[in-house]
């Protein structure tokens, strides 16, 4: 049954989920008040260029935008932007905003997303120590990141690496410090973490491996370096501190809303409260390809949770789910990753590493979980229809290069 499309929306957040909302719904027919507050000053936008091209200065500004600035206006959505929740009020069904305002709403969808872990060391206050997580960020550091100057990136996860590889083809002199033993640890593989770290290190990167830093080191209130454990000070002009996200669940949480790793959800995007809906970084979801919940940080989670919360509101069909994809931009390569690698017990490599253009595939007891692609997009949309489809693969046949792997698929699949 179609349910009422006058219900008044509240939407908190103003990234991409946020945005996806707003366009799902109207797309969907919801004709009532949307309103939509972000802590930023900008409308909705996408993250992922920050780090790469909106950086390097080739992306301007609206082109992040997921809809034009004037769209808002024209689909009647009231616009509170540089303002942010403070309270929920479940019983009441309204939302007290930084400036004071109460909002009321039949449905509310919280995208309230993420924000960088704080690294807890002696001098992390000091001008010159950077996270980039938004515009403002990336606006703060863009005229200080100039041919020459010395930038030491702590954490190699995508966004320093990207921010690294963006550095080092404008010219600055770049440290990358990595706690753990390889880079990206956190999000692939062995055989991937070592490919990027020759990449980086061949471009000029002092990478740095089980990296201890002790803090670091200024004068009046200037970042000069980091410290590290040994007593070395690494000389900096800027330091990118990129060691992670927590999920901004604050709210939900003191509303009584059930918590873990994010704001918990249905397969509907819905929270333990049937009234509200949580979508993007925040909420912790049913990936059903897998059996389990979890927390996605990425353009697909965004994007497809919005489109299921919309639709749950809107009492339409949802989208059919998407494999859990992943990408990275870092210098003339692209990496693309289809589902989760967790658990893998088989890399196979399909392709010459050495020509900056080959896949690694992941296997569990024979049966495929997920891929790592490099610059090869086509086996990447390939292995996306396998995930979570039980699909047993041969491996020897797979690192086959004489293999063809559309009829290879289409057996797995039958």
């Amino acid at each position: 049954m179609e349910r009422s499309n006058e219900q008044k929306i509240v939407i908190l957040g103003a990234g991409q989920a946020a945005g996806t909302a707003v366009v799902t719904l109207r797309q969907m027919g919801h004709a009532g008040p949307i309103t939509l507050v972000g802590d930023e000053d900008a409308p909705p936008y996408q993250r992922p260029p920050l780090s790469k091209a909106y950086f390097k200065g080739e992306l301007p500004e609206a082109r992040l935008y997921v809809k034009p600035e004037g769209y808002y206006g024209d689909q009647n959505v009231t616009m509170k932007l540089g303002e942010s929740a403070v309270s929920l009020d479940r019983a009441a069904k309204t939302v007290t905003l930084s400036g004071g305002e109460v909002l009321p709403y039949d449905k509310l969808i919280i995208a309230t997303g993420s924000r960088p872990r704080v690294i807890p060391v002696a001098g992390a206050d000091l001008d010159g120590v950077m996270v980039l997580r938004t515009l403002a960020d990336v606006d703060k550091l863009q005229p200080l990141a100039t041919e020459g100057k010395r930038l030491v990136v702590v954490g190699a996860g995508y966004i320093g690496l990207e921010a690294a590889a963006v550095a080092r083809q404008i010219g600055l002199k770049v440290t990358v410090l990595e706690a753990m033993d390889r880079v990206l640890a956190r999000v692939t593989s062995p055989v991937i973490s070592e490919f990027y770290q020759d990449i980086h290190r061949d471009a000029g990167v002092d990478v740095r491996l089980n990296a201890r830093m002790k803090g670091f080191v200024g004068d009046d209130g200037q970042l000069s370096g980091v410290e590290m454990e040994d007593g070395e000070v690494i000389p900096a002009d800027i330091v990118l501190v990129g060691i992670g996200i927590l999920p901004n669940q604050e709210l939900a949480e003191q509303a009584g809303l059930t918590c873990e790793n994010g704001i918990n959800t249905d397969e509907q995007s819905r929270t333990s409260d049937p009234d509200i809906y949580a979508v993007g970084d925040c909420a912790n979801r049913v990936i059903v390809q897998y059996g389990h919940r979890g927390r996605l940080e990425s353009v697909h989670n965004a994007i497809e949770t919005a489109k299921i919360a919309a639709a749950s509101i809107c009492g339409k069909p949802g989208p059919a789910l998407d494999a859990p994809w992943f990408w990275s931009d870092q210098y003339d390569l692209k990496l693309q990753t289809a589902g989760l690698l967790t658990g893998f017990d088989q890399a196979v490599v399909r392709g010459d590493m050495s020509t900056r253009k080959f896949s690694v595939w992941y296997l569990k007891d024979g049966t495929f979980l997920a891929l790592d692609s490099v610059n090869m997009p086509g086996e990447f949309m390939a292995a996306k229809r396998l995930v979570g489809k039980n699909a047993k693969l041969d491996a020897d046949a797979l690192k086959d290069p004489a293999t063809d792997l559309k009829t290879m698929i289409v057996e797995a699949l039958a």
